[in-house]
């Protein structure tokens, strides 16, 4: 790995300034707003930002577009850039296509772009090209890349299958990403063998909308447990009716577990 892609993760994994090479990554996607229209205001959504920045998420996941107004984005939040994009209304919502590239990300100050894949799709052989593409600029860029790999598609009839969300989290680590995110198998044991299986990061999704701030926090917990490196919680964070309180509590979660990884890893 050449020397400004070591040094952009390792900003990346250590934003805190708390040293956690191995993990602890709280990220939150603020990406929906392509697929399903705005997620607030525009007061409301920097006030959404600066409120996880100030309550412990380590970044946000946005497009380049929405770079331009936030210009109180909280110093303390790493910036990742997302490159693909589809939306609701789209005969095919599952197709995913490169709205943006690894230099206009640069420009926008990105410390890391991210790249969605869904495995089982219809379009899957063109968003499988599309991440190896995105790999390759990484590379030539140093730019850390995160794959957003899902199981997700007409061919796919359980999207937490272990077997299957392992098999993302492979396709990732091969096409050239340097994390892979991917969805929670709803228990430790499966997920500990999702983890050891892949040799890049693994992140958990926050999936849909949880019953509760309970859930969500067990979710997390054995998220943790099972060895993944961090969690990106979109809609549970933005969508909740305290952003900071929930933010808060993840992050205790994310940041205290660091030790569970060497464990897991034993």
């Amino acid at each position: 790995m050449d020397p400004g892609k070591r040094l952009r993760l390792d900003r990346l994994m250590n934003r805190r300034g708390v040293h956690r090479s191995e993990g602890g990554l709280f990220l939150v996607p603020l990406d929906h707003s392509v697929a399903q229209g705005p997620l607030a205001s525009s007061d409301g959504l920097v006030e959404i930002i600066e409120a996880i920045g100030r309550n412990g998420a380590d970044g946000v996941v946005i497009h380049k577009g929405r770079v331009r107004f936030l210009d109180s984005l909280c110093p303390d939040l790493a910036l990742v850039v997302h490159l693909s994009a589809s939306t609701s209304h789209a005969p095919d919502a599952d197709h995913k296509v490169l709205v943006a590239d690894v230099e206009q990300a640069l420009r926008c100050g990105a410390d890391a772009v991210s790249v969605h894949v869904n495995l089982g799709s219809d379009t899957e052989a063109a968003q499988l090209a599309d991440l190896g593409r995105v790999a390759g600029e990484c590379t030539v860029w140093g730019m850390p890349l995160i794959a957003m790999v899902y199981p997700r598609g007409p061919r796919i009839a359980d999207a937490t299958d272990p077997e299957l969300v392992a098999h993302a989290a492979s396709v990732a680590a091969d096409l050239g990403a340097d994390i892979v995110k991917t969805p929670f198998t709803g228990d430790i044991e499966s997920m500990s063998d999702v983890v050891r299986s892949c040799p890049i990061p693994v992140i958990t999704a926050g999936g849909e909308k949880a019953s509760s701030r309970e859930r969500l926090c067990s979710d997390i917990e054995n998220v943790m447990r099972a060895g993944a490196a961090g969690v990106a919680v979109g809609r549970n964070i933005f969508e909740a009716d305290d952003v900071a309180d929930v933010t808060r509590r993840v992050s205790r979660i994310v940041h205290r577990s660091v030790p569970y990884l060497a464990m897991a890893r034993s």
